[in-house]
Formats: structure tokens, sequence, C-alpha cells
């Protein structure tokens, strides 16, 4: 059976991996699309440690493929987490898109919906710092080169139909 590509959308907290999600199940229904929160697979996938839930999902990428599917991953992921994963070599390439935000926009979406609490100053500071190094080496440090999607300012259905774009460019099935 021939390989095929898994897509990882990725990006600082408070971008808009979440919210494209939804807009990415409707406008690719071939794909599954998964976040790196496990919130859905229950409390004992939930609890798992950010290496295991990533190896999880790959697994499950590798089932999806087998079937003919592709599948989006949301959520932040790094190159050499995924590359520890069981299943990596299983696929063609790893595809990661990052969605980018301005620091003030990001900022502002962070501290404002449910776990406000949680977002110092200092937090803030850390994701403004990781969404500069996303962006920094997303030449370099990612292969294929990651695309950026700016969110700042683009509905989340625009931002979806950009990543469609993307993924249906790497997308050789038929």
């Amino acid at each position: 059976m021939e390989k095929i590509p898994l897509f990882i959308v990725t990006g600082a907290s408070g971008v808009g991996k979440t919210t494209v999600m939804q807009e990415l199940r409707a406008i690719l229904p071939q794909f599954d699309v998964f976040s790196t929160d496990m919130d859905n697979f229950g409390t004992t996938a939930a609890k798992l440690e950010y290496q295991d839930r990533f190896n999880l999902l790959f697994h499950f990428a590798n089932a999806v493929a087998k079937s003919g599917r592709g599948t989006i991953i949301c959520g932040t992921m790094m190159p050499w987490a995924a590359e520890k994963c069981d299943t990596y070599n299983e696929f063609s390439e790893i595809c990661f898109i990052n969605l980018h935000c301005d620091d003030a926009t990001r900022n502002h979406r962070l501290r404002n919906r449910g776990d406000r609490a949680m977002w110092t100053d200092e937090m803030l500071k850390q994701h403004e710092e990781f969404a500069q190094w996303l962006i920094q080496n997303a030449e370099t440090a990612y292969n294929p080169p990651m695309p950026v999607i700016d969110t700042t300012s683009t509905p989340p259905a625009q931002v979806a139909e950009h990543i469609k774009k993307y993924i249906l460019s790497k997308w050789n099935q038929p």
C-alpha cells in the first residue's frame, strides 16, 4: 500500500487551532480530524503525557491511512516529538501547518477564554517567544517547510480554506 502524508496544524496557544477544526471537518470530509488535547477520548487518554498522546494519535492516523483516508491533527506538536512516534515512518511525509496571529490578538484571546486565570504575563511572553520561534524556523526545522497562515483577522472558514488548499496540494490520493 502506498504511504500517504499526515497533516499537523500547529501553533502557539490562542491562534485558532481548535476553532478551525469544525471548519476542516466540514470542508475536508475525506479526512479525520483529531486534537492533541485528547478530550474526546475520555479521562484516561486525557491524562497521558504529551509524547504518549502524540504516539496514540499517530497510531490512529496510521489506521485511518490504511483505509485510504487522511488525517489532520490539530495541536501544538514539534517535529522531534513527531519523529519519536512508533508509526512515524508509516507516512510519506509529515506536513506541519503553522497558524499564527499577532501578539496582541493572541494575548487578548488567551486572556478572554475559560482558563484565563492561568495566563500570567510570563506565560503570555513565553507564547510570544514560541510563536516567533515557529515563524523563524518554519523553513529550516520542518521538512517539508511549514507554511504559515495568519489568523489575526482571518475568519476561521477562510483559514480552513487556506489549510485545505495546502493539504490538497500534497494529497495524491483518488
